[in-house]
């Protein structure tokens, strides 16, 4: 017995320092991976970053530190942590590689939060759809279109193409194009375009609307009418103002010409 104890004693005083040092390391650097993983959701949540994201990203910090202080703890115990590392790289690059499709979604998530191209509620053009931002997600972004329909669209897809936001502006130009015949009165044509521009209460006079000759085409002489409207109006002055052009030339006998061909024969 008394051999047995003064072997005990040999383990304990080589090993016994390294067990509570190791322990000491767990401990300390459990409680710092719960203060950095605080202090990140903190510092998202001060942004107005998504909560999911923030939960997400707050976790996987938290995770890695408590690896990370694992292998420390163990490695002051003198085990060889060589092997787990090796282990964590490669089961981390496999899980990489078969999940390729989702980080790639995630990490384009991540940059629309951050860098907010559009928000719910915008009108856009993004991933080969057009509506409403209905929700922003880690993975995929909704968007309901005029037609009500809700259109799931990978955020990889929204960030690899062209972002348009037709809402992030306060105010949109309305383009027309109004064709006349040949026979009418040009300047009679200009001077009620811009009359009907100028009844309209929601066509903004900064900038001023504008009525130009556009192109002599091969059956009609086109002018261009742009007009400045706010975001929200666009789409009912667009309406109106076609609706209202055809009446206004209706009533002033102006004729909108149909694309025509000359046939001339020559007979012997």
């Amino acid at each position: 017995m008394t051999g047995i104890w003064e072997q005990l004693k040999d383990i304990v005083a080589m090993y016994g320092l390294n067990v509570i040092a190791a322990l000491a390391i767990f401990v300390v650097g459990k409680f710092v991976a719960g203060i950095i993983r605080k202090l990140i959701c903190k510092i998202m949540q001060k942004r107005d970053l998504d909560a999911t994201l923030t939960g997400f990203i707050s976790s996987i910090v938290y995770a890695a530190l408590i690896a990370f202080v694992v292998i420390a703890a163990l490695s002051k115990l003198g085990i060889q942590t060589a092997s787990f590392v090796a282990i964590l790289g490669a089961a981390g690059l496999a899980i990489g590689l078969a999940l390729q499709g989702s980080l790639s979604n995630f990490a384009s998530g991540v940059l629309i939060i951050i860098f907010k191209p559009f928000k719910d509620g915008d009108y856009v053009s993004a991933g080969g759809c057009e509506g409403f931002v209905e929700a922003v997600g880690i993975f995929t972004s909704s968007i309901l279109t005029v037609d009500n329909k809700l259109v799931i669209v990978p955020n990889s897809k929204i960030m690899s193409d062209t972002i348009t936001n037709y809402s992030a502006q306060e105010t949109r130009r309305v383009d027309l194009v109004a064709g006349v015949s040949y026979s009418d009165d040009i300047d009679h044509v200009k001077g009620l375009l811009l009359k009907i521009m100028a009844e309209d209460a929601r066509v903004l006079n900064d900038p001023a609307p504008f009525v130009g000759l556009l192109e002599m085409a091969d059956s009609s002489v086109n002018f261009t009418v742009r007009a400045w409207v706010k975001s929200d109006d666009y789409w009912n002055v667009f309406f109106d103002t076609n609706e209202k052009i055809k009446k206004t030339f209706d009533a002033e006998n102006i004729s909108i010409p149909y694309p025509q061909l000359d046939v001339h024969m020559d007979k012997d």
